[in-house]
């Protein structure tokens, strides 16, 4: 039926006046009877100041994000009510691609999967194939794994820190950090020829020896670095900024970070004390005098602590290793697994097979399954591989930190601004290599 428009006038309240102090006029639909339906309501007395909630795209392209991780927010106004984080943007494949690898050609791969603890997790892969193998590694090979494990823990750290300082709005802290990095790389490629990737590791040993002085560089870094965490700790721990931008942020209560498995800084930071190198000690770490650092709120700031008081504690355990440091060979007495000298492999037969039969075929471990947890910087960390007694893993299942705590994100920025989310994340110390593996 066909409708016409009229207007009339309403009376309203002072609120439904226009400009001139008139009552506002509405639209009338009416059909040809004169019956009036209201087009649209008159206006509320008091304005209505809940809106619909907005949904943002934080990444996967953004800094803040540390890497290709998506979040999508639920924000109401600037509060986040709910976050969807999206992960498998990298599609790295690590653990398929190691099934079609010989055991030392995965190494390789343990670089890239967490770029920021490569040579950590080069020994971390070690040790599994190692206890697949039936191996025993010499006394230098354990305490240069321990040296290449603490300083990639500092390494990974000095990162985090840097890169959460720049997040919340601190510079000079990130040059800091990134200086004493820079030293680390610099004995890394004096001793692997790498910086980032370092492959330090092989079953049975290590890729080489440390060269002619390399300790005393260490010596060198070791005593200048607490100061420079002394600096950054007068910088930001009492900083009025700062501790407004990290207390009571992203909370987790002990019986929380258990349930949700986390493990690392983030469990350590929920007043949690379990480090695997105490709780389950390797490469003889029950040996060495360390203290595991304990935060009491689970937040943000308490993460920072406990990363800040790690560094300093790794520090104390290399001036430890550097003082047991033994003489000795860094590899196994083993042709099965260990190549030959190349002056060996040039001038003698058998030698020269051995060295054919690895590089070709590849060393063959018995039939069985190994699993192996170490601390990496963002927690428990575990390698898992299957053999069929062929040179290559059936199975090999990675165990990666950052995807477990990763998993709390949409608990921990719940109820928080949009720029708390930044620190959360941050304070997570995720790296995507090792979530989309």
């Amino acid at each position: 039926m066909a409708t016409k428009t009229r207007t009339i006038e309403v009376e309203l309240s002072t609120s439904g006046l226009d400009a001139s102090g008139k009552p506002q006029r509405v639209p009338i639909v009416t059909n040809d009877g004169g019956t009036a339906i209201a087009l649209e309501e008159p206006l509320a007395i008091e304005p209505d100041l809940d809106g619909e909630h907005m949904l943002l795209n934080l990444g996967p392209q953004h800094p803040a994000t540390h890497g290709v991780l998506r979040l999508v927010l639920e924000l109401d106004g600037e509060t986040v009510v709910r976050c969807i984080p999206h992960i498998g943007y990298l599609h790295c494949g690590f653990e398929k691609t190691g099934e079609y690898r010989q055991y030392n050609q995965i190494i390789p791969w343990t670089d890239r999967e967490d770029y920021l603890n490569a040579p950590g997790n080069n020994v971390a892969f070690a040790l599994g194939a190692e206890r697949l193998f039936g191996i025993d590694i010499t006394e230098r090979c354990t305490v240069l794994r321990v040296i290449a494990c603490e300083l990639s823990r500092m390494m990974s750290h000095l990162v985090w820190l840097g890169t959460t300082s720049i997040d919340i709005g601190a510079y000079t802290p990130f040059l800091w950090a990134f200086h004493q990095r820079e030293l680390i790389y610099q004995l890394l490629e004096a001793w692997t020829g790498a910086r980032l990737t370092t492959s330090v590791t092989r079953v049975g040993g290590m890729m080489a020896d440390i060269p002619d002085g390399w300790t005393d560089n260490l010596r060198k870094f070791l005593d200048g670095f607490i100061k420079v965490l002394d600096d950054v700790d007068v910088l930001l721990t009492r900083n009025a900024i700062w501790v407004g931008r990290t207390v009571g942020l992203g909370v987790m209560t002990p019986e929380e970070a258990v349930n949700y498995g986390l493990s690392g800084c983030m469990l350590r930071a929920s007043g949690v004390s379990y480090d695997v190198r105490k709780d389950f000690p390797y490469l003889d770490y029950e040996t060495y005098d360390f203290e595991v650092p304990v935060g009491v709120n689970g937040d943000v700031y308490d993460r920072y602590l406990v990363r800040m008081e790690e560094m300093r504690q790794s520090n104390r355990i290399l001036y430890q290793a550097l003082d047991r440091l033994p003489d000795g060979p860094i590899n196994v007495d083993d042709a099965r697994v260990i190549l030959p000298t190349k002056k060996d492999a040039t001038s003698g037969m058998e030698s020269m097979i051995h060295h054919f039969k690895q590089v070709m075929e590849g060393p063959r471990p018995p039939v069985g399954e190994a699993y192996v947890a170490v601390e990496s910087p963002r927690g428990e960390k575990g390698y898992y591989m299957v053999s069929d007694g062929s040179a290559k893993p059936v199975r090999w299942r990675i165990r990666p930190p950052s995807f477990v705590n990763l998993s709390a994100i949409p608990k921990m920025v719940e109820g928080h601004l949009l720029s708390d989310v930044i620190a959360i994340n941050a304070s997570i110390d995720v790296v995507l290599g090792e979530i989309d593996r």
